[in-house]
């Protein structure tokens, strides 16, 4: 049977990259990042094939592609104060005006141009 061991994000500034990841998701290094490649691993996680993805950061020299065809979902309980956590990190917010009405999330996107949506999952702003 797979599992999803890591889900890689293509990356030009590894360090930079590295730092808002961490920071963002509470990640560790699995071992020394090299100049081209990192894996953040969930803290405790003590080998590779235990649960909880992990996230590798590839500097490839390839181009993102807009939109990307893959993405990041962040489930929060307050999606407003992490919202407001990840840009003081350096996150960026997406100009992007396809939100359904109603919408439980909010385009970001890292560092790297990276995209990635904030989810709500905690009880709901009542309107």
């Amino acid at each position: 049977m797979l599992s999803i061991g890591s889900i890689v994000l293509t990356v030009e500034d590894i360090g930079r990259a590295g730092d808002f990841w961490r920071e963002a998701l509470g990640y560790v290094n699995r071992s020394e990042p090299s100049e081209d490649w990192v894996i953040l691993d969930p803290p405790g996680k003590a080998h590779w094939a235990a649960p909880g993805a992990s996230l590798a950061l590839s500097v490839t020299g390839y181009p993102q592609h807009y939109p990307p065809r893959i993405h990041l979902d962040l489930y929060a309980e307050d999606q407003a104060a992490e919202i407001e956590r990840l840009l003081a990190l350096g996150a960026r917010e997406v100009d992007w005006d396809h939100y359904p009405e109603g919408a439980d999330w909010v385009v970001l996107e890292d560092t790297e141009g990276n995209r990635f949506c904030v989810v709500q999952t905690g009880p709901y702003p009542q309107p």
